[in-house]
């Protein structure tokens, strides 16, 4: 499937083809560290290749078309964030349940994107489990409530999120190394970027390590959830068996992750990438060489109030990181409107 879609009105722009860059970490002279920085993508995150893929298998289904539907879902932020996003230029309507624990800076993307904002009370990362997710449970009501009215992707099970990095991700990834892939990291929310961009590289080397990130319970990084306090995602539960391990990481860590990464190495990162970049970390200590990938769903602009109330980084630095951080495209959800057909060929 191609990852540039045309959209209404002759306008294009690209999800995926993200960069790979090399992270200078002193670890083993012999082990190399790269990022893919999926805020490259149109609407800021990871969460456009699953947005986009779930989109257009509803439509070619025909469960979802132009007349009148409206896309509802639950969402801790990046996939309600790239739903809008592109829904917003395919002419539909999006509704996004969230908790109330996400951060104020994402509520107010989706608010600028056009989004209607149903908040719940729920954990920070919508739960999966029967009974016990008040975002999916809401959502669900809505649909059943006003039939054919209105169309719910379900990241949680939707089998297109897991092709998004089946046949996106994890070729691009592949083509990116030279085919040299040794270790792979992506944190854990719905499941679909590790367990798709998995299969594709064990096809080709069965050899090549799957470490799944997950938070520890309780935790405030949205986007990761914690497998204990949450059922396991059904798109995760019908491919685990790609993952080969298993890391848990604190808030603190992935806090502590955050400032490295960018007090040395200069990048602002979301939380989840944080948590990530911690991970591999751990790893790569005990590695004697290898090529390892990291996947940074997003960058840590939306995260000011988050940061703020943990002391990850004062208002200024914050600030400077900001205007100065490198690998940042020039775009500001929050006071440039970036969605208009000139600027879209720009992300």
């Amino acid at each position: 499937m191609s990852t540039t879609i045309q959209l209404s009105q002759g306008v294009q722009t690209s999800v995926g083809n993200t960069p790979l860059v090399p992270l200078p970490v002193d670890v083993s002279p012999a082990v190399r560290m790269y990022a893919k920085l999926e805020w490259y993508n149109p609407f800021g995150s990871l969460k456009d290749r699953a947005a986009l893929w779930m989109i257009r298998a509803a439509e070619r289904s025909g469960r979802l078309n132009q007349s009148g539907t409206i896309i509802i879902e639950p969402t801790s932020g990046n996939t309600g964030i790239a739903l809008a996003g592109i829904s917003r230029l395919l002419g539909y309507k999006v509704q996004a349940v969230i908790p109330e624990k996400v951060s104020r800076e994402t509520k107010a993307i989706l608010a600028r994107l056009g989004a209607k904002l149903l908040e719940t009370g729920d954990d920070l990362c919508p739960r999966v489990g029967k009974g016990t997710d008040q975002s999916i449970a809401l959502a669900q009501a809505i649909v059943k409530g006003h039939p054919g009215q209105y169309y719910m992707p379900n990241q949680y099970e939707n089998e297109a999120n897991f092709l998004a990095h089946y046949e996106g991700t994890g070729p691009e990834i592949w083509r990116a190394t030279g085919g040299k892939l040794t270790h792979f990291f992506a944190g854990i929310g719905t499941g679909g970027t590790i367990t798709g961009a998995a299969l594709h590289f064990k096809e080709r080397n069965p050899h090549v390590r799957v470490y799944a990130v997950e938070a520890e319970k309780n935790h405030h990084l949205q986007g990761l959830r914690n497998l204990e306090e949450s059922a396991m995602p059904k798109v995760l539960e019908r491919h685990v068996e790609f993952v080969d391990e298993w890391i848990r990481v604190s808030d603190h860590q992935a806090f502590e992750a955050v400032k490295e990464l960018a007090r040395n190495q200069d990048l602002l990162v979301g939380p989840s990438s944080g948590a990530v970049y911690a991970a591999a970390k751990r790893v790569a200590e005990g590695l004697t060489g290898g090529k390892c990938v990291l996947v940074f769903g997003d960058d840590g602009r939306k995260f000011m109030s988050l940061y703020a109330k943990f002391k990850v980084f004062e208002a200024t630095e914050f600030r400077r990181l900001v205007a100065e951080a490198d690998y940042l495209p020039p775009r500001d959800l929050f006071n440039q409107t970036f969605f208009e057909p000139h600027a879209l060929n720009r992300a």
